[in-house]
């Protein structure tokens, strides 16, 4: 150690020690920098600026040359930093009564806003960095409108973004409405889109109005596990709670507990009318309009339950079979072989919806009913790849579905997996696409494979 130690002392020496004594010296001050580091003492670190700032000025007030009075408290604030406020820096900088007053009183219109959220967003104008509480974000937001305040009201944007769940969703997007948070709005309903169906929630489908509920319910991107019928009977349990609102139990009695109370209603009032014909039931009558009923009345139990439901008027059944008889007729007499090429504009309004969750790697195989007059198809998982089978010579007997040498398909498959809130994790998605199948072909490359690890719900849009 004592021989390093004096290769180190050599290794400092140079000839700048020969030259006066107030000459400078690079070496001298390498020296001294080396020193610091190893012999002194560490200071404690300093207040920031920023810091320093707001504790002083902001919480302490001082120096302040205005006060802000609003919802019965007050605020010693300072002109130059609320002049980051283009609410404040209008005021001040017009011709306007308050640019020379020493106390202002804030009208607060906005029931939204409250004395801790003012507090948070005067202080943002005294700090670099703003912690904002998911619980607190509609409140912030609002004053950072009213104050004129763009970097905060982005910073709420995405803090709302980031925090959506059945428990906030329905708040945030009526608040992006309110303040013309479009990205928000745009999140909030894709939201809604992939977790109303795949995650069924009491509490949200109370809170979910008649105008959203129309909006998810028109959507080919709304995510349906199983068949359209699910669409139709998720409506049915919607509506109940709507006018029950103090219903109160699991989700799994809930169908059971709608279907029982639309039975009393009818027994009870000796109604013959259908419920959407009713006043009490007027108010559903374009969300249940969405409802794609060509594909429910394919099947013989979901024929009768929207029979014995009675909320549908029976002009629309009627003219669902009347348009469902002509389709089959063409199938089968006209050589309609299915879609040319891939309409978008009518697979967003008339594809079949339905779809299945993939919980773990293995085999699966799918297949929807209610193609009887058109083609059966298969839907297969299997080594990560899907792919879909037209299946026709395994069929009881030769009218079940249609035995045209080709026929063509028009589909979209989209596969995402979501984390415990719901929040989209990853996303695969076809495409609008054509495929032409022969009798019990395979088509010939995979749908879609999959290279992650990562769990998929599948939701595959069908045209026939």
């Amino acid at each position: 150690m004592g021989s390093l130690g004096s290769r180190t002392s050599h290794k400092h020496s140079c000839e700048c020690k020969k030259r006066k004594r107030n000459a400078q010296c690079d070496c001298d001050s390498e020296q001294d920098e080396d020193d610091a580091i190893l012999d002194t003492p560490r200071r404690k670190k300093l207040k920031s600026t920023s810091r320093y700032i707001y504790q002083t000025l902001f919480l302490n007030g001082e120096n302040s040359d205005i006060r802000i009075s609003a919802l019965g408290q007050e605020w010693n604030l300072h002109k130059v930093y609320l002049c980051q406020s283009g609410y404040f820096s209008s005021m001040f900088s017009g011709s306007w009564k308050e640019s020379n007053m020493m106390q202002i009183n804030l009208e607060i219109p906005d029931q939204n806003i409250d004395t801790e959220a003012l507090q948070v967003v005067f202080g943002s104008l005294y700090r670099d960095d703003v912690l904002i509480k998911p619980s607190r974000v509609v409140s912030i937001l609002a004053a950072a409108c009213m104050l004129q305040l763009d970097g905060l009201i982005q910073q709420c944007g995405e803090t709302m973004k980031e925090n959506i769940s059945a428990k906030t969703v329905c708040g945030y997007y009526s608040c992006a409405t309110t303040y013309g948070l479009d990205s928000v709005m745009k999140k909030c309903l894709e939201w809604l889109l992939n977790n109303l169906m795949t995650h069924q929630n009491v509490d949200l489908m109370k809170e979910l109005g008649a105008e959203m509920m129309e909006q998810l319910i028109q959507s080919s991107d709304l995510f349906v596990m199983q068949v359209e019928m699910d669409v139709y009977t998720a409506l049915k349990k919607w509506m109940f709670l709507q006018l029950n609102p103090s219903w109160d139990g699991p989700i799994k009695q809930l169908l059971a507990d709608s279907d029982a109370w639309l039975c009393k209603r009818r027994t009870d009032l000796c109604e013959k009318e259908p419920f959407l014909n009713t006043e009490e039931g007027a108010s559903f009558h374009s969300v249940f309009r969405y409802v794609r009923l060509q594909y429910i009345i394919n099947d013989l139990a979901s024929a009768r339950i929207l029979e014995r439901d009675n909320i549908l008027p029976p002009d629309w059944l009627l003219s669902v079979y009347k348009n469902q008889w002509f389709a089959m007729l063409r199938t089968e007499f006209d050589n309609d072989n299915g879609p040319q090429e891939a309409d978008k504009e009518e697979f967003e309004l008339s594809s079949m919806r339905c779809g299945r969750k993939l919980t773990k790697d293995g085999d699966y195989c799918w297949r929807w009913t209610g193609f009887n007059f058109g083609f059966d198809l298969l839907v297969t998982y299997t080594n990560r790849f899907i792919i879909f089978k037209r299946n026709t010579l395994s069929q009881p007997c030769g009218g079940a579905v249609s035995l045209q040498p080709r026929r063509h398909l028009a589909y979209r498959l989209r596969l995402a997996s979501f984390d415990s809130r719901g929040k989209l994790v990853c996303s695969r998605s076809t495409g609008y696409q054509l495929l032409t199948l022969e009798k019990d072909q395979v088509s010939e490359k995979p749908v879609v494979a999959l290279t992650s690890n990562r769990r998929f719900k599948a939701d595959a849009l069908l045209n026939i």
